[in-house]
Formats: structure tokens, sequence, C-alpha cells
């Protein structure tokens, strides 16, 4: 049975959706994502900038809202958005480059993703600041320690894991780096990286993606044959669609390894649209347990797999069929978890806090697990990831 024909049984099986009682039909996503970037932007005030707040660090949650607001201002034009992002990036900035808060020596993976921000503001502006504190983080991608077979491990501290994670976080800023720069055999790593986690992470079964993958099969998380972890959790999976087809969007056209990375998205997003739920359009934080006890509708990967569907749709590497899958993801987000205030203020609910593997804190990629970390509003990384599927959205209509 081909491709198509399956994405056409999953959608024709989870169609039938009633929008009654809504907010609104959530097709108006440029006016959605302007009034939770507002209330978003009011909410933190200060916080995210180093010069006036101490406490505030390098971190890749600060760098998925911001790249939420650069998505806004590509798309509406509004200068204020671009220049909230420089100020914040600026914050962390000296003149020569360095970056305040960030230590190399970490080799921790989450640390690369805001780079993405310092190569736009640098193709922007041509400061060399910016370029030199790109070439920084390049750095420690050409020292991050690595599996036998060349994978990043997510952090040092995180030996021979590889985590979906990890491929938001690091691989689109190597691949935009490669393409500006013009370092090809950036290509060739974005591209090994994603298909040997594919290889060890993937369920023949589901199609589904387990979160990370031990290779000495040491954690306690890890299974002792395959060296995955436990569940399929909505999120890590969300992080690797995005990640993907943010680098298919730069990865030259004529790369040899181009289709293999379009033929993994296509089988992610084609496993995920399977485990859609049919009410609300949504996905649940562990992705393939339904409404299992204490399991719940989750905004950060739902409007992640919503961006990397749409976006996939627009850019011709995914099928049109799965345009509906996307939009009704869109609606559900809308009618479910956007919530406002009487004063017009906009919150995005049910946002996984945080979750990883191992650690400290004994997290062991069990079921239970995954629920009991906390669940908030506004965090920065739904809120983001929200923003940027708005975007994508919007370019459908």
């Amino acid at each position: 049975m081909s491709y198509r024909v399956v994405l056409l049984a999953v959608i024709l099986a989870i169609l039938p959706f009633s929008t009654e009682g809504s907010q609104g039909s959530g097709t108006d996503a440029r006016a959605w994502a302007e009034k939770l970037a507002a209330s978003q932007i009011k909410r933190l005030a200060d916080s995210l900038f180093l010069d006036k707040n101490p406490k505030a660090k390098w971190a890749y949650e600060n760098g998925v809202f911001l790249m939420g607001l650069e998505s806004l201002a590509a798309r509406t034009g509004d200068e204020k958005y671009h220049a909230y992002v420089k100020s914040v990036i600026d914050s962390y900035l000296e003149s020569d480059g360095t970056i305040k808060t960030y230590n190399r020596d970490d080799y921790n993976l989450d640390n690369i993703q805001c780079g993405r921000l310092l190569l736009i503001l640098y193709q922007r502006t041509k400061l060399e600041k910016y370029r030199k504190a790109a070439s920084l983080l390049m750095a420690q991608l050409e020292g991050q320690p690595r599996t036998q077979e060349g994978g990043f491990w997510h952090k040092k501290i995180y030996p021979f894991q590889m985590w979906l994670d990890g491929i938001y976080m690091a691989s689109p800023f190597l691949a935009q780096y490669a393409r500006i720069f013009d370092r090809p055999a950036g290509f060739d790593e974005v591209a090994n990286q994603i298909v040997w986690i594919e290889n060890h992470t993937r369920d023949n079964r589901t199609g589904l993606l387990y979160h990370g993958w031990d290779e000495s099969r040491q954690m306690e998380w890890a299974d002792p044959k395959t060296g995955c972890s436990k569940s399929f959790w909505g999120r890590a999976m969300g992080w690797y669609g995005m990640g993907i087809v943010d680098i298919l969007e730069v990865m030259p056209e004529k790369h040899p390894r181009r289709e293999a990375v379009r033929q993994v998205f296509q089988r992610l997003m084609g496993a995920v649209v399977s485990y859609q739920d049919r009410e609300t359009g949504l996905w649940y934080q562990v992705v393939d347990q339904g409404k299992r006890d204490r399991n719940y509708l989750e905004a950060s990967a739902s409007s992640m797999f919503v961006y990397a569907m749409a976006k996939g749709i627009r850019l011709g590497y995914l099928d049109k069929i799965l345009q509906t899958a996307a939009m009704r993801g869109y609606q559900g987000l809308v009618r479910t978890l956007i919530k406002t205030d009487p004063d017009g203020s906009v919150h995005l609910t049910q946002i996984c806090s945080v979750a990883g593997l191992g650690g400290p804190q004994k997290r062991n990629g069990t079921f239970e697990y995954y629920m009991s970390e906390p669940v908030v509003a506004n965090d920065l990384k739904g809120v983001g990831a929200f923003l940027m599927a708005s975007m994508e959205v919007d370019k459908l209509r």
C-alpha cells in the first residue's frame, strides 16, 4: 500500500471534528499569534535580558520563543519583533563575540539552539560579533563527544546517549551555518545525525520514535537489548520533526542524502498523524497511550507537530492530504488550550514544563515519569512552537 493511500485512510478515519463551543475557528492564525506574543512579552518583562536580570541564561527555551518571534517578524514585517530578539541576544554578547553564561566545555547540544538567532542577526546586520559567537558554537560541535558511529552525545554529562531533542537543538544551526559559510560537509553531518537516531529509536510496529537511545545500555531507562528508552514522548518527536523540516529547507536540492532525510520526515509524520486525537485534533503527552488515566493533551508537542506538518506541506515534502490534520491540530490548540482573560491577555495552557532521561532526578522514561513532571501555562517552549505553527498555518490559507 502506498504512502499516499495510508495517509488518506488515516485522515478519513479521524476527519469528523466539531468546532462547537470553541473560541474561534483557529483559522485566523496571525491574530492569535500576535495576541499571544504581546501577552507573553508583557508577562516576561525584562526577565530574558541578561543585562537586566543577572539570573538569565543562554538557554534553548529562550531561543525557541525568540525563533517564534522571528517567524512573526518575517510574516508580518513588523520590526518590533526583530528589535526585541536583537536586544535579548545582544545582552549576552561581548564585542568580541564571547557569549556570557555559555560554557563550551559542557558540550551540551541544548546550548547550540540560540545560535540560529546569531546567524539570522549576522545575515541582517553583517556585524562580526554575531559571526564570531556562532563560530564558538561551531567549535563546540566540532569537539562534541560522539557514539562509535558518530552520533552526537546529547551532553557530556550524558555519555553515549542520543536524544531526539538534540536534532532540533544543534542540526538546524549546523545546516544553516553550512549554507551561509559554504561548508558542505555540514549537510553530510546533519543527514547522518537524523538517519542514525531514527535507525536506533524507531519502533517498527507503531512507526513512532522513542525519546532516547543509550549506546552503552547502562542507563536505568535503557532497554538492555535495544538501548531505547521506554516511552514515545510527544515533545521529543516534535523537536525531531521541527528540526528535520527546518534542515530540509536549507539543504541543497542535489545533496545525495536529501531524499533519505525526506523519507525519515515522511515516516515520522505518517506515524504521528495516526495518533492524533479524534475529538480535539491534538496529541497526548505520551503519544500512543491515548486516554490512559492521567495522560493529557499537550500543547508544545501538538504545536510542533502542526508546525512540522504545515511547513512540510508548504514546501512539498509531505502530501497535501495531511493539510486536514494540520488544520485540525491548529484549531484544536485554539479551541482547547488557548485561554483568554477578561482583559484580553492570552495564555497557552497544558505545557509539559520539562522532561528528560536519567540524571540526578532519576528520570526513568516510564509513562508514570512523564506524568509526574509539572504541567504549566505559557512555558517558552510551548509558546514559541505555537507562534511558529501559527505562521505556517497562516501561509497555508
